[in-house]
């Protein structure tokens, strides 16, 4: 029993050392990783900027962003966000206008020369990142991004991190409001970050309300994100008007409050296991260029862009795209 102890005790010493390796590691990593792209001072983004300030610009260009947003977001405190929008705004590169809910609530916007300015960060940015990655042998590029992705969920999973937004639990079917609710969520999102109006309202309205009235169809289900009684996102997937073996995802959305939470994944994840569930052969989504975050998360569940063109089927041009999924 002793030696059997001592065995343990010994092993169990190895392993505190090799996991206090394991960190100073990481850490010295992460010291050269903020050195190599200039967080430490010089051209950070191929900028005069603060680090900062790249980072405030780029949340700005997202839209629907206000300064209690941005505080939140980067984790300043107010005075600093202050400052930092002063100075942006004195430089032409950031403009701020009364919300339309609240007129207390300045949104803040990108102006023209805030937009050059972006896109100008973005070109420097992927010229670094490509650099690097061209640099690595075959397949080590998803070897970073896995290992990135990772290290960054689990320092943002500490309770401290960020507000915690209540739970949403995910029901199905219709429910009293949903039709108005969904159409409300889409036309004053997309108004706010991509400058859709009636043409697009109406176009959602009207979809979702042909579509409720298929519900009890097979192969039609839609899905709600609830807290208490609120509606705060919604999925839906269409069995029939793709034809058969074609599965349709449309409607989804969640609320701002609610990105990042896990709430979109679980919403998307649902949907999808219903669809392979129902013997469809794919799953087709249409969106439209830009939207990278809804882009990268469709993606990693096995989507693949099929289709690409210019089109005003929501009221304003735009790149139109169509995604498809093959059942897993």
């Amino acid at each position: 029993m002793v030696v059997l102890y001592n065995l343990i005790e010994a092993a169990s010493i190895m392993s505190a050392e090799n996991s206090h390796r394991s960190v100073d590691a990481i850490r010295a990593v992460s010291r050269q990783l903020v050195r190599e792209l200039g967080f430490m001072g010089g051209d950070f983004g191929g900028t005069d900027l603060p680090p900062s300030a790249v980072h405030a610009l780029i949340e700005i260009e997202g839209g629907g962003v206000s300064a209690r947003d941005l505080a939140m977001r980067l984790r300043l405190e107010k005075s600093s966000i202050s400052r930092m929008l002063r100075k942006l705004v004195e430089a032409g590169a950031v403009q701020e206008e009364a919300g339309s809910e609240d007129g207390r609530v300045k949104r803040l916007s990108l102006t023209e020369a805030g937009r050059k300015r972006v896109e100008a960060i973005h070109a420097f940015a992927r010229a670094q990142v490509s650099g690097a990655l061209g640099r690595l042998g075959p397949g080590q590029d998803h070897t970073v991004l896995e290992g990135l992705r990772l290290y960054a969920e689990a320092l943002g999973a500490t309770p401290a991190a960020r507000p915690v937004a209540p739970v949403a639990t995910i029901v199905s079917g219709y429910r009293p409001g949903l039709i108005a609710r969904i159409t409300a969520m889409h036309a004053l999102h997309y108004a706010r970050t991509s400058g859709f109006g009636q043409r697009f309202e109406s176009v959602v309205a009207a979809g979702l309300a042909e579509f409720c009235d298929r519900l009890g169809n097979p192969g039609n289900e839609i899905w709600a994100a609830m807290q208490g009684n609120e509606i705060v996102g919604s999925i839906a997937i269409d069995g029939e008007d793709m034809g058969a073996g074609t599965a349709h995802l449309r409607w989804f959305i969640v609320e701002d409050a609610l990105r990042g939470s896990g709430c979109g994944k679980r919403l998307l994840d649902g949907a999808l296991a219903f669809a392979d569930e129902k013997g469809f052969c794919e799953t087709h989504l249409w969106t439209f260029s830009g939207l990278d975050a809804a882009r990268h998360l469709y993606e990693t569940r096995g989507f693949v862009l099929a289709e690409e063109s210019p089109g005003t089927q929501w009221g304003k041009e735009v790149r139109e795209q169509r995604f498809v999924r093959r059942r897993q």
